[in-house]
């Protein structure tokens, strides 16, 4: 299986959108750990209809004009993992959730570790907006695209948490 990219330049840094056939496949970023999101063979494909609107999808939430996404989505992944993005589609625009809420909502309320494993795995990051869950303390905690991109992506939607202090207990 060979996936399509395109880059796009973003206020968080340079964006490689994956395209698998007809769905958004990840959004990586600039400085992401190499194996953090396994994918195949790749080939940039500027043209891909896929990526194009996910690009201008992107760029209007970038503009504050777009609060949600209209996008087909391939998350490839265990089904827990799974569970956890899908969990993440439904923290509203502007919002916030904790890892413990999120384990609550899947059914797994004791596997509050995991349940942020595989946020930090999340492969289409900004659309599965892995940047709106928080610890437990309401504080920042580990992003890919870094706490200042996390910062940078909740201000744009006036989320609210706490300020003091970015690093603190995930659960």
């Amino acid at each position: 299986m060979t996936y399509t990219f395109i880059t796009l330049p973003s206020p968080v840094g340079e964006l490689k959108l994956v395209a698998n056939g007809s769905r958004l496949a990840a959004i990586l970023w600039e400085n992401d750990k190499p194996n953090r999101v396994r994918l195949g063979p790749m080939s940039e494909a500027p043209d891909n209809p896929v990526l194009m609107k996910a690009a201008r999808q992107l760029e209007e939430y970038f503009a504050g004009t777009r609060n949600a996404f209209d996008l087909e989505l391939d998350f490839a992944g265990t089904e827990f993992q799974k569970k956890v993005w899908a969990a993440l589609l439904t923290i509203p625009f502007g919002e916030t959730r904790t890892y413990s809420q999120i384990a609550e909502q899947i059914g797994h309320p004791s596997a509050v570790r995991a349940v942020g494993a595989a946020n930090g795995r999340n492969p289409i990051s900004i659309i599965a907006p892995c940047h709106r869950v928080i610890g437990a303390s309401g504080k920042l905690t580990g992003f890919a695209g870094g706490l200042e991109a996390k910062e940078r992506l909740l201000t744009l939607e006036g989320g609210q948490w706490s300020d003091i202090g970015k690093t603190g207990d995930l659960f």
